[in-house]
């Protein structure tokens, strides 16, 4: 049987069955279609504008890795005037993320970006060996997930960017979707699916892979050539994302399209009237001035926690957990107050004409 052509130029011979089409393809215009896909997200959500300095979320891992080569890629090429950085989040895990930075410094030099390093242990005094060892395996990833957040957007506030890219896709957002329905999280089932989220007092943060299936990523990865760390997180194998992936790569055994069907079907729901009334209303923590629904931010709350020696005991708090709401000892470590850099008018955002 001869070898077949690419589906696409009908000349190059075909080494690649997209996942996400199950088109036959050559090399070549797959790391096209790849790329071109990826700029139409952005235009179509007009993600950004001229001038605007982004910070690409960077772990060394393939998402960020192929992320930071796609948005210098196309930033070049289609000329949309971005000034990029490399923002990376150390937080602490031996064996494991000081790894993966070696692997980001590399970035650095390759894509010739600028990179920022946040550590949890400059900004909350802990780092997540210190909160294993006192919380366990099971529920470490709550402290992490919500330690990283807050991090990314102060060191994005520290470089003056107007907005932060990760490299979550479609599989991450299918599986969040999953998630939150089994927990019965309305609130943030109506956000996970927003290619852009911003606060009033948080920086903009985007998600240009929202479309784009791990495998291909990892396909582009593997037959660009990228540099990246493929380590899974020493910690991670008990969190509960990982049954909710599991389930998404069954379902998409069975059915490739469940991915983006998942995202389709989420981005469908609309709240009622009256549940949208009851949902927790935007604030900022009184303790360190970050966005919050409750009075004190949950990055407050668990450090806390762990500086009380009740890290358990904070995961399920909504406010301080002190008895009878005392102050904090000046000894205990606070997180500082968030600043968050004023932006100047945005210029038209690219994808839409300027007006006269």
């Amino acid at each position: 049987m001869p070898p077949r052509t690419c589906q696409i130029c009908n000349i190059a011979r075909a080494i690649i069955k997209r996942p996400k089409t199950g088109q036959q393809i050559c090399k070549g215009c797959f790391f096209y279609a790849f790329e071109e896909e990826v700029h139409n997200t952005i235009t179509d959500a007009k993600l950004f504008a001229p001038g605007d300095r982004v910070a690409i979320g960077a772990s060394g891992g393939k998402d960020s890795t192929v992320l930071a080569h796609v948005m210098k890629t196309l930033n070049d090429r289609h000329s949309y005037g971005l000034e990029l950085f490399l923002l990376s989040i150390d937080e602490g895990i031996s064996g494991y993320r000081d790894d993966s930075l070696e692997t980001v410094k590399r970035n650095q030099q390759q894509y010739e970006l600028p990179l920022k390093i946040l550590s949890y242990e400059e900004l909350y005094g802990w780092t997540m060996d210190r909160i294993v060892g006192e919380v366990g395996k099971k529920n470490n990833c709550t402290f992490c997930g919500v330690f990283r957040r807050q991090a990314l957007d102060r060191g994005a506030s520290s470089l003056a960017v107007q907005h932060i890219v990760t490299g979550h896709n479609a599989d991450d957002i299918a599986e969040t979707v999953l998630m939150n329905i089994l927990r019965g999280d309305i609130s943030r089932l109506g956000r996970c699916v927003d290619i852009s989220t911003r606060g009033e007092d948080t920086i903009r943060r985007s998600k240009p892979f929202k479309y784009t299936y791990e495998k291909e990523i990892v396909m582009y990865a593997y037959f660009k050539k990228l540099d990246y760390f493929s380590t899974e997180c020493i910690y991670s194998p008990e969190a509960y994302r990982g049954f909710a992936r599991t389930y998404i790569k069954d379902l998409e055994a069975v059915r490739p399209s469940s991915i983006v069907d998942i995202i389709h079907s989420a981005e469908n729901l609309r709240v009622a009237e009256e549940v949208q009334v009851s949902l927790p209303k935007q604030q900022t923590c009184l303790r360190c001035g970050y966005i919050s629904s409750n009075d004190l931010c949950k990055a407050c709350v668990l450090l806390e926690g762990l500086e009380r020696g009740m890290p358990k005991l904070a995961i399920k708090a909504k406010h301080t957990i002190a008895p009878g709401g005392e102050q904090l000892p000046s000894e205990m470590r606070q997180i500082p107050r968030f600043e968050m850099h004023r932006q100047p008018p945005r210029a038209p955002e690219i994808g839409v004409e300027a007006g006269p």
